[in-house]
């Protein structure tokens, strides 16, 4: 965040009022990896302070709708497409904030605690601007870039990645905004895209080589785009598999796996089901109401299994409902 200039310290005395009132928080969250089981760490701004002057048009950015992507798909694998996943680094924080318009406030952050010191050994010029607020050490800094946890970050980054490519010849889907497409020598070439994660493929491998090459050359200045080739990609959570010619297998094993083990009922290993269900789906349950933790489990299990039913498991989405 400090190479690509994400904030600049302020002075308290610098700030008015408002300003510092509307100072929101930074926090270090830390997450493990789901598929490579690595610990990944992010400093974000704690955006929920916010939603009181933020307008819902200003903040609402489209993702891809799951049936696109498994539309896209499924030609990518009837055509036998050369098909390329990528993953944009850093990629809210290499977008500018919009500069404020006259008597609008800048937008400040206020890093504390541990952050202050990890900041400080950093970089030691921020020292001079550490002040005390309850006695605890704090540094403001005006927020340059859209940074992650800002409500309004994912938008601007969707309007840049849409104006890069709308500036590359591409025309973007009439019915998915994530969705675009381009003809390069008689063949489609089809993009796309939640947030920083993307997909392209076009039968000819060449055209995605390119197409890397400048996504590189537009986003992966400091730290490179992360690109996978071959026959199975992660996407979203699931396994996209075209290792047989013709067809694709939509798979998430490992997702399926999480959910067993935060389950707290375990089942025997060499249990199997016929059916998602049971016989009495539809009878009306006769169990008394659960407790507090167990609706909470089970809201938590049902939810889970939603999301994989909408995505890989279309056989449980009855049982689900």
């Amino acid at each position: 965040m400090l190479l690509r200039d994400c904030f600049t310290p302020e002075f308290v005395k610098d700030m008015t009022a408002s300003e510092r009132k509307k100072a929101q928080s930074a926090m270090m969250l830390l997450a493990e990896k789901q598929f490579k089981k690595t610990i990944k760490g992010r400093l974000v701004y704690r955006g929920d302070g916010t939603r009181e002057w933020l307008l819902q048009e200003d903040t609402a950015s489209p993702t891809a709708l799951q049936e696109a992507i498994t539309t896209t798909c499924v030609i990518d694998a009837h055509e036998g497409r050369d098909i390329m996943a990528l993953d944009v680094p850093n990629a809210f924080i290499q977008i500018y904030m919009p500069e404020a318009k006259e008597g609008e406030d800048c937008i400040y952050m206020k890093i504390t605690g541990m952050m202050v010191q990890i900041l400080i050994d950093m970089a030691p010029e921020y020292r001079e601007y550490v002040v005390l607020e309850n006695g605890k050490r704090v540094i403001y800094v005006r927020v340059l870039r859209a940074i992650y946890g800002m409500f309004q970050s994912s938008l601007l980054f969707y309007n840049q990645f849409r104006s890069d490519l709308e500036a590359k010849g591409f025309v973007f889907n009439t019915y998915d905004p994530c969705v675009a497409n381009k003809v390069i020598d008689e063949k489609q070439q089809t993009i796309r895209f939640h947030v920083d994660d993307l997909v392209s493929s076009h039968m000819d491998p060449k055209v995605n080589d390119k197409f890397a090459k400048w996504l590189n050359m537009r986003y992966g200045s400091i730290q490179a785009c992360k690109i996978v080739r071959g026959k199975i990609h992660r996407y979203l959570g699931m396994t996209l598999d075209f290792s047989v010619k013709g067809k694709l297998k939509i798979r998430m094993d490992d997702y399926v796996k999480n959910m067993l083990e935060d389950f707290p009922i375990k089942f025997n290993k060499d249990s199997k089901q016929e059916t998602p269900a049971g016989n009495n789906l539809l009878e009306a349950g006769k169990g008394k109401l659960l407790n507090a933790e167990y609706r909470q489990i089970f809201h938590t299990t049902v939810a889970r299994g939603l999301y994989v039913s909408k995505r890989a498991r279309l056989d449980i989405h009855p049982t689900i409902t």
